[in-house]
């Protein structure tokens, strides 16, 4: 079954890997491409701008223009996606979310759009990253009481937010996994003279850097041992096929508000 797609914010690295994955997908077919009413590359075929030649696939500035698609994939930033889930909800399209950074409100929101239309939000895509989520889950419910946890993350210079939406996810399912409140126990920056560590801290580490795609690591450290959970990209291609998997599962969901738990079945 061909799942329809159009591509939100398509002029960027990221969305010009999505087009090219959406051409490439035997099981996608790519409708179009969104960018802003001031971008110059509107009017422009959608195969062109990503390399792939002539492919009679517009990008536009008008989502009108984009009626046809089934599900709609957005990699931009908070509020150019927040107003392009208002579009998708009153025209009844389903949207596969990997924009990062929402707050707790801006989630409530999402979660809200998730009762009329099939919401995905995922922070990270990548199929391996989410069986990482997975394999986090089940060493904090082992070791998870007994050791220290610390999450690093690596990214490049371009990138806005920290720590990135995928270490905090890591965090967030690491202390649900231990009956914690995350916002109570994450720190996010150690400087000078610090009191001892405490025993349900989980702490975060930033590098942004050069063109790094993404690194991850979880570390649990007790004494005389660490187990270290990593996970590094080399290719944004990686993100989009995994978004492309989420599109053509979630043609097929009801309304609801998922991650990428429920579309690879880990949940």
């Amino acid at each position: 079954m061909t799942t329809k797609v159009a591509i939100l914010g398509c002029g960027g690295r990221m969305g010009r890997n999505l087009l090219q994955a959406a051409i490439e997908h035997e099981s996608i077919e790519l409708v179009g491409g969104f960018v802003r009413e001031s971008s110059t590359l509107k009017g422009i075929d959608a195969g062109e701008l990503c390399g792939l030649g002539h492919k009679s696939c517009p990008v536009t500035s008008q989502l009108n223009d984009l009626l046809a698609a089934d599900v709609f994939i957005d990699f931009t930033s908070i509020e150019s996606t927040m107003a392009n889930v208002q579009w998708c909800n009153e025209h009844g399209k389903a949207i596969v979310i990997g924009t990062t950074g929402f707050n707790d409100d801006e989630v409530e929101q999402l979660k809200a759009a998730g009762k009329d239309i099939p919401v995905v939000l995922a922070p990270n895509t990548s199929v391996g990253v989410n069986l990482l989520f997975k394999l986090l889950e089940i060493t904090a419910k082992a070791i998870g009481d007994s050791t220290d946890i610390e999450i690093f993350e690596a990214h490049h210079r371009f990138k806005k937010d920290a720590p990135s939406g995928t270490a905090m996810k890591m965090g967030q399912v690491i202390a649900d996994t231990l009956d914690r409140d995350l916002n109570k126990v994450a720190v996010y920056g150690r400087e000078g003279i610090t009191e001892e560590r405490s025993k349900d801290t989980i702490g975060f580490a930033t590098v942004r850097a050069g063109d790094i795609i993404g690194e991850h690591t979880a570390f649990f450290a007790d004494l005389g041992e660490r187990l270290e959970i990593t996970h590094k990209a080399t290719s944004r291609m990686t993100f989009a096929l995994g978004a492309m998997r989420a599109a053509a599962w979630l043609k097929k969901a009801p309304n609801g508000f998922y991650d990428m738990q429920d579309v690879l079945g880990l949940k």
